[in-house]
Parts: structure tokens; C-alpha cells; sequence
């Protein structure tokens, strides 16, 4: 039995498998990604490779250590914290691309690797994992099959779950589950590796991913437009989905109160985006060339100008001007300088419910407080709506659940989600246990206990502690 965090440190380095070991103390120095709280634990192990993972949780098994799997650090509900007298596993070292087959279009990925170098390395074949999220240059494939990670590709290609044919992951006893498969078709009983996603590392530590891969179109070309509602916006988007020898490769809404700030925070010159508008609208599009893909989209926008009542529009005329209408969505952790620590949510919201629910959570809102004016934004063409409220946080806890009824209640009876794409980590247990069907709870629950019966992978997240 470890007793101590010096013993523990030492114990885990005569482990004598493939990885770096390093104390707490080592760990102040380095930095925690986007939560503080993850580097907590005693120790941080980095394994090179699978055995290591699997030496690694026998070694929490035998001795009663929790272990808490890390990929790039950047989720925002808290799943990757950790404590003293935990074990943190980073996957950073198992950061390979094993293969890249550009006949059958898969990918076989570590854990570790970044979105961005998987994007790169498919390119090369014009291939890409048809994901995309801001955090491309730090978020890992592992981290983001454990979080069922979204983006804003979605809409087309579906989400992780989606997107994987296959994984391996060490179990929380060390044995290791491996079900590779790497082709489309397979009806071979249970599909266990969807267990494993959206898991947050509560069932077993993801190591290997086969992907699949799709072809990329040759150019894009990038708009910004100036609509009513998001109501407008959808029938642009549902004009340029249906266009052939094109492909709409994202459609990103912004409501006024975010874009402005965003603005004002970029320091953007007056005019240098149209911003005049209830709601923005970005829209970037695929073809063989810019040209085609610049033509298209200016002339579906001048097709339905009026129809969909469009405010006012930008067609990008340079990489730089595409770059700094991105800039405008993307950089979204610019709102937590204005604000520190805002709360922020992260919905779901069946499409043609979207006005009618922006509108209601501005009303309930400002009935808990009429300073209370959220930024709203997210991906339109799948209902995902991120919101931050404008004020400092945390907040009192009895305000912060008075705000998740305002924009929960009754989501999940419409078709929705209290949690789209960020997962429930440790933030968002209590609504996870307020807001999920009971027995949809029940049924993960019993499946956790199966699988880890001492609650010593991620304890704590997703489901309150079992100690």
C-alpha cells in the first residue's frame, strides 16, 4: 500500500515501464491547460505506449490509487481535475499517427495526437478526420473520443462517435480491450467501444483510434452575414446544403451581444465587419477552386437576399479577411477577459426551436437579474448553443442552479441537451443528476460499477463519488 506521495513517486518510477514520472511539486511549474484544478494529483505519469497505460492502472489497481486520464487539457466542465493522492495519466507521449490509409480512407491515431497534426497529416493525402474545433492545436483524439467531442462539422459529419470504426482502451483492472476494426461494416454483437465515448475516462483510458477519413474539397471560401433570426439563417443554410458541386463546410451563428463584444475585444476598426444585425451568420464553403466557391456563395446570398431578409453581407476577398471573420467566433475565451469566470453553458436545441428559445432565456434571465444579457453562439445547422452568462463567477450555488432551470427545463423533453458537446466532467454532475431520465442514469451507473466496482478511474465525474 502507498502511503506517502514520495513513496508513490518512487514506486511508480520503479515501475520500470515505458514512461516519465513526475512529483506534485513538478507539477506547479507546468501548465494545467484551461482548469487550474488538473494538476492537483501527486503524481503525473506519461506513458510512451499502451503496456505503459496498462502497467500503469494495474499499478492503481493493486494499491488503491484513483487515476485521472488527461489528453490536451482543454475541457471546460472540469473532467480532467484531479487531487492529492490521485495519478494523473497524460497520453501527451502517445502522440504517433500509426498509419494513414488513403484507399480506404482510415486512420489509425494514438491518443495523444492533437486534432491539428491528424488535420495536417490527412491533408497530405487529402484526407481529413471531418472534425473540427477551435482547440484543434492542443485537444487529443483520445480526449475527444471521451468527451464525444462535436465541432463544427457536425451538422455533416456527425460527431466522435461518428467519425471512429474502432479504439482500443485499457480497462480499469489493466486489461486491455481492443477492438480495432477499421472498416465501415460490422454486426458482430454488442459494439463495445461506444461504451467508451462520452465515457470521460470513467470506464477505461482510450490509447489507440482508427478514424475514418473523408476527401476534402480543394478551396473554400468564407462569408459573414447579417440576419434577422436564426430562422433566416437556416434558409441559407438549407439553400447551400442542397447545391451541388459544393459542399457547406460550416455555419456558425453569433447573436449581437456576442459578436460586439468579440469585436470590441479583437479591436477590429469600425466597419470592417458587418455587425449591424440581430444575428451573424458565418458560412464557409467548399469547392475545386476559390473562385468556384466565392462564386457560389455570392450568388446564393443574391438569391435569397430578400427572401431570408439579410441585413447586410462579406464575402471574403482575402485569406486575411476569412481569417479575422473566424477570428470573430473562434476566439471565444476573449468574453472570460471581460468576465472572470463567467458561467457557461453548452446546449442543445432542436432547430426550429432556436428563436423561440434564445428568446425565452433572455426573459428568464432577467428575471433573476435585469443586468443578466448572455452571449449566445454556436453551431446553427445541428441546434448547439454555447451561452456565457455576463458576470463574474462562481456564482452562489442556489443563483447557478436558478440559471441552469432557465435554460434546461424542458430540453430535454423537446428533443435537446443540457450537455452538447462539452461533456459533464465535474461542473455539470449536479444537472446531469437533475436533468437525465433517472433510469437512463440507473442503466450508467450499473454499467460503472461493472466495470470499475472501487471507482478508481476518474472518480467523481459524471457521478457523484461512491465514497
Amino acid at each position: 500500500m502507498v502511503t506517502d506521495e514520495k513513496t508513490l513517486v518512487d514506486a511508480l518510477r520503479g515501475l520500470g515501464c515505458n514512461a516519465a514520472v513526475w512529483g506534485h511539486a513538478e507539477l506547479s511549474h507546468r501548465d494545467p491547460g484551461f482548469d487550474e484544478r488538473n494538476f492537483g494529483a501527486s503524481a503525473l505519469v506519461r506513458p510512451a505506449d499502451t503496456a505503459a497505460v496498462a502497467a500503469l492502472v494495474k499499478f492503481c489497481a493493486d494499491n488503491n490509487v484513483s487515476l485521472v486520464p488527461q489528453g490536451g487539457r482543454t475541457g471546460l466542465t472540469g473532467a480532467a481535475t484531479s487531487h492529492v493522492g490521485q495519478i494523473i495519466c497524460d497520453l501527451g507521449a502517445m502522440n504517433r499517427i500509426e498509419e494513414i490509409d488513403p484507399f480506404a480512407r482510415v486512420a489509425i491515431v494514438q491518443a495523444g495526437t492533437t486534432l491539428a497534426t491528424l488535420q495536417n497529416a490527412a491533408l497530405a493525402d487529402g484526407l481529413d478526420p471531418g472534425i473540427d474545433l477551435a482547440a484543434r492545436g492542443s485537444c487529443t483524439i483520445g480526449g475527444m473520443v471521451s468527451t464525444n467531442a462535436g465541432g463544427i462539422m457536425a451538422f455533416r459529419n456527425g460527431t466522435m462517435r461518428h467519425r471512429i470504426l474502432g479504439l482500443e482502451a485499457v480497462l480499469p483492472d489493466g486489461r486491455i480491450f481492443s477492438d480495432l476494426t477499421r472498416v465501415l461494416k460490422t454486426s458482430a454483437g454488442y459494439d463495445l467501444k461506444h461504451l467508451f465515448v462520452g465515457a470521460e475516462g470513467t470506464l477505461g483510458i482510450v490509447t489507440r483510434v482508427a478514424m475514418r477519413l473523408d476527401p476534402v474539397a480543394g478551396a473554400s471560401a468564407t462569408a459573414l452575414v447579417g440576419i434577422n433570426d436564426a430562422a433566416a439563417a437556416q434558409r441559407l443554410v438549407r439553400h447551400f446544403l442542397g447545391q451541388t458541386g459544393t459542399s457547406l463546410r460550416a455555419a456558425e451563428i453569433m447573436w449581437r451581444g456576442f459578436a460586439v463584444a468579440m469585436n470590441k475585444m479583437l479591436g477590429f476598426a469600425p466597419g470592417q465587419l458587418p455587425l449591424d444585425a440581430p444575428c451573424l451568420l458565418v458560412l464557409e464553403l467548399g469547392a475545386d477552386t476559390v473562385d468556384a466557391a466565392t462564386t457560389a456563395l455570392e450568388e446564393g446570398l443574391a438569391a435569397l437576399w430578400e427572401e431570408a431578409g439579410i441585413v447586410d453581407g462579406l464575402v471574403a476577398t482575402s485569406l486575411q479577411q476569412a481569417r479575422a471573420i473566424w477570428r470573430l467566433r473562434e476566439e471565444t475565451e476573449l468574453i472570460e477577459r471581460i468576465h472572470k469566470l463567467p458561467p457557461s453553458f453548452d446546449v442543445s436545441v432542436p432547430g426550429g426551436n432556436l428563436d423561440a428559445y434564445v428568446c425565452a432565456i433572455e426573459a428568464g434571465l432577467k428575471s433573476i437579474d435585469p443586468s443578466y444579457a448572455p452571449y449566445v453562439f454556436g453551431h446553427l445547422a445541428d441546434g448547439n448553443l454555447h451561452i456565457s452568462i455576463n458576470c463574474d463567477g462562481p456564482l452562489p450555488h442556489d443563483r447557478h442552479l436558478a440559471i441552469e432551470d432557465v435554460l434546461y427545463v424542458g430540453l430535454a423533453e423537446s428533443g435537446g441537451s443540457f450537455s452538447a458537446e462539452h461533456g459533464v466532467g465535474l461542473d455539470k454532475r449536479e444537472a446531469y443528476e437533475r436533468h437525465v431520465d433517472p433510469v437512463k442514469r440507473e442503466l450508467a451507473s450499473a454499467i460503472k460499477a461493472l466495470l470499475d466496482p472501487r471507482d478508481l478511474l476518474n472518480p467523481g465525474k459524471i457521478f457523484s463519488p461512491s465514497v
